[in-house]
């Protein structure tokens, strides 16, 4: 059996760049897998619906945390601001659940590389922040590249990419408020408010959608909470064996995972424009991010806003 480092379980000997790459690797299959279970799912059953057993399973995952550390693991002092997240995480969800329904995998993938960049106009708007010209000038340019895929013609917009955006944009300012209650909470405590909040309000509008899951419906839903947690632990593990920098650039392979499981699943090919709107966006996050890393070196730590920016990208789970 080959010898692994006791902190990461990655194999002993691998330059921590190398272990960064591969778990954020590994984290974009996973993401890119749970999106390909979302669409099959949504093919027969409402996105309600499926966005419900997404958080009940989210927190059936948690309950062995909660277990261990008690009732009292869920003391706090902020709950306004844990429903006020939650909220904006369950339309950020249901707004992406909806678009992955509606459109192919691999542009709903690309189109969720925009949440940092909404994240930036954010910081900026609402928290105060000093954004300086050359990030606004990556922000307009991740922006032109996801008009390339909404692509309007004839005052038309794709109904799936605008839902897309919108998941983004929320999801952007759900990363902003959970900035906010990083500063006293834990992840833990955070992530089970969210499930805890957000699983009976997903369940008043899955009620006027309900259909009665069948068994291979359940192994779906555990599948697509597998994945979900695989990807979280594997990109968290990414940012804590590396510079943000440094992995952030192999977060493109969930793109590229995404395209391949549409093409074999679903026979979706995404044409040239995708690909080039695509790099277009990520080239901009990648910017954005490696701005975000040079300022943290220069004040404070803020890799978790990042980190929690990159792994919400089909489901705020974090």
């Amino acid at each position: 059996m080959a010898e692994t480092d006791n902190n990461d379980g990655a194999p002993a000997g691998l330059p921590a760049p190398l272990q960064g790459a591969l778990w954020m690797v590994l984290g974009g299959a996973c993401f890119a897998s749970m999106t390909v279970v979302i669409r099959h799912q949504t093919a027969d059953m409402n996105p309600f619906e499926v966005a419900f057993f997404r958080n009940l399973f989210g927190v059936l995952v948690m309950l062995p945390w909660l277990w261990r550390v008690g009732f009292s693991g869920l003391r706090t002092q902020r709950l306004g601001l844990h429903g006020i997240r939650a909220v904006v995480g369950l339309v950020a969800m249901t707004c992406w659940f909806v678009a992955i329904s509606m459109m192919p995998v691999a542009e709903a993938t690309a189109l969720s590389f925009t949440t940092p960049l909404f994240a930036t106009i954010g910081a900026a708007l609402f928290l105060g922040e000093v954004v300086k010209a050359r990030r606004w000038s990556a922000t307009v340019i991740g922006f032109l590249g996801a008009l390339v895929i909404l692509r309007p013609t004839d005052m038309h917009l794709d109904q799936g990419a605008i839902l897309a955006l919108v998941a983004s944009a929320f999801m952007s300012i759900a990363v902003l408020l959970v900035k906010s209650l990083s500063r006293t909470e834990k992840p833990s405590v955070i992530v089970l408010y969210m499930g805890l909040i957000m699983t009976p309000l997903s369940l008043i509008p899955a009620t006027f959608f309900w259909t009665a899951p069948a068994l291979d419906d359940l192994v779906w839903f555990i599948a697509m909470g597998l994945f979900a947690t695989g990807g979280q632990l594997s990109m968290v593990r990414a940012f804590s064996v590396a510079e943000v920098t440094a992995v952030l650039p192999f977060d493109f392979s969930r793109l590229l995972f995404a395209a391949a499981l549409g093409y074999v699943f679903f026979a979706e090919q995404p044409d040239m424009w995708t690909w080039v709107a695509a790099a277009a966006i990520f080239s901009a996050t990648l910017y954005t991010a490696h701005r975000e890393a040079r300022a943290a070196k220069r004040y404070r730590p803020v890799a978790a806003a990042i980190t929690e920016t990159i792994i919400q990208d089909e489901d705020p789970e974090t």
